[in-house]
């Protein structure tokens, strides 16, 4: 499964019927990629500072199963699926936390694979990942 980061699920985060309005899954997701990195020991804004470069997303596909609800309490995941030299794929997912239901599995609400590329951080043109930076991020 990867890396997990919990959520809750808050009044700004539903539409007027108290449903995860879809975007926010974006939000989520972001959340627990950041928090994945830092788990790694790469922090954004350091690696700005020490690299000149940063990751932006370049493209972002989601499958919606299941609808999360205010109060919920959601494991949303991030594991990195591929690398290359300038960008790496992201297999993400937000789960239900099983305590809430009467099974002992997590229920999927949602996926997705999430590509970020690595730009310089000035001209934000793609440019290489650092391969050290690299080393970190892959077993």
């Amino acid at each position: 499964m990867g890396y997990e980061f919990p959520i809750r699920v808050y009044w700004e985060d539903t539409d007027a019927g108290g449903i995860v309005f879809y975007a926010n899954y974006l939000k989520f997701f972001e959340r627990a990629r950041t928090e994945w990195l830092r788990s790694l020991g790469v922090g954004q804004q350091r690696l700005r500072e020490q690299t000149g470069g940063m990751f932006v997303v370049t493209d972002a596909q989601l499958r919606y199963h299941r609808p999360a609800r205010l109060d919920d309490e959601l494991i949303v995941t991030a594991a990195l699926q591929s690398s290359g030299r300038a960008s790496l794929t992201i297999l993400q997912q937000a789960l239900l936390k099983p305590e809430q239901m009467t099974v002992q599995t997590p229920t999927l609400l949602t996926e997705g694979t999430i590509r970020i590329g690595w730009v310089d951080a000035t001209t934000l043109r793609p440019a290489r990942i650092p391969s050290s930076l690299l080393e970190q991020l892959t077993p």
